[in-house]
Parts: structure tokens; C-alpha cells; sequence
């Protein structure tokens, strides 16, 4: 009888083991708090040298977390980018953060905010992962595998211009 109490004592408490175990490891990576939703690169033919990440953000802490960089070996430069009306045309900007508020999230996505992958050194093809890693103000990083998704992109006017239709040449960058 005392084995299959010891059995049944040991099974019961396996929850509990594996609940402490995840969030240590959570914790240890300094992730606590984020996490992110349907990460994808835009996929580009072969020859054309920049795209962008996109991705929800879910910030489930009670503090502000900023993001001041990416990293990823998919490309020479990598850049927080959002877009601009300057004189009724849409650019991009390059930009110092993203702040993904306490409790809440951040879309980044095609004509909005999103991680600019600037000299592709890979092909960025249609389901391959391109991993990138965000990395927060407080030093903690994120890293995820972002698949290749084909945009389909719309010829708009101004304000609502798809990602594929911005002012691409404008940005200046050292590669």
C-alpha cells in the first residue's frame, strides 16, 4: 500500500513541479511577461535586399516594456521602423523604441511599426523561420522563429499605401 500511496502523492504534485519549473525558466531567460503572436517576415524575391518583420506583442506585466533593438543573421542591419506622411507621401522612418504598454500589446505590422531586416544575406522564402530577437531596454531579450508569409499588397493612396508600395530609396544606411 505505501508504494502506490508514494505513486499517488508523487503524480499529484507533478503540476505543481512543472508550474515552478516553467516559470524559472521564464524568469531566467527574462521573458516574463511578453509574449508574442504570429511573428512572420515578409517573404521577397530573390535580388531584392530588405523586408520586414511583423508580430504582436502582448505585454502581460504591470510595467511598460520597451523594445530598443533587433537582432537576427538574416541581414547586415536591423532597424525599428515605423511610417510617416511627409507631404502626402509615405516613408519610413527608422526609430529609437517601441514601447509595448503594461497590460496591454502593440501590432507590428505592413504600414505601421515593424523590425526592418536591411541586406538580406538569406532568401527569405514563403514558411522558412527567420529567427530575430527583440531586445528590451532592461537588457532582457526575446527570441523567436518568424516564417516567410507572402504579402499581398494593394496600390492605395497616401494614408492607407501598403508596406510594399513606401519609399523604399529614401532610407540611407551603411551596409
Amino acid at each position: 500500500m505505501k508504494p502506490m500511496i508514494t505513486k499517488l502523492a508523487a503524480l499529484l504534485s507533478l503540476p505543481l513541479l512543472l508550474s515552478i519549473s516553467s516559470s524559472a525558466v521564464a524568469d531566467s531567460h527574462g521573458n516574463k511577461g511578453i509574449m508574442i503572436n504570429d511573428p512572420y517576415v515578409r517573404a521577397v524575391p530573390p535580388g531584392q535586399m530588405n523586408t520586414g518583420v511583423f508580430m504582436k506583442i502582448m505585454n502581460h506585466s504591470d510595467q511598460v516594456r520597451t523594445i530598443v533593438g533587433a537582432e537576427s543573421n538574416a541581414s547586415k542591419i536591423v532597424e525599428l521602423h515605423t511610417h510617416v506622411n511627409e507631404d502626402g507621401m509615405m516613408k519610413m522612418r527608422q526609430i529609437p523604441s517601441i514601447e509595448v504598454p503594461a497590460k496591454g500589446h502593440v501590432m507590428l505590422k505592413p504600414g505601421g511599426l515593424h523590425v526592418m531586416l536591411i541586406g538580406l544575406k538569406q532568401s527569405i522564402e514563403v514558411d522558412k523561420p527567420v529567427a530575430v530577437t527583440l531586445v528590451f531596454k532592461n537588457g532582457e531579450r526575446k527570441s523567436i522563429q518568424a516564417p516567410g508569409r507572402k504579402l499581398k499588397m494593394k496600390m492605395m493612396h497616401h494614408k492607407g499605401m501598403g508596406h510594399g508600395d513606401m519609399m523604399h530609396g529614401e532610407m540611407k544606411h551603411k551596409m
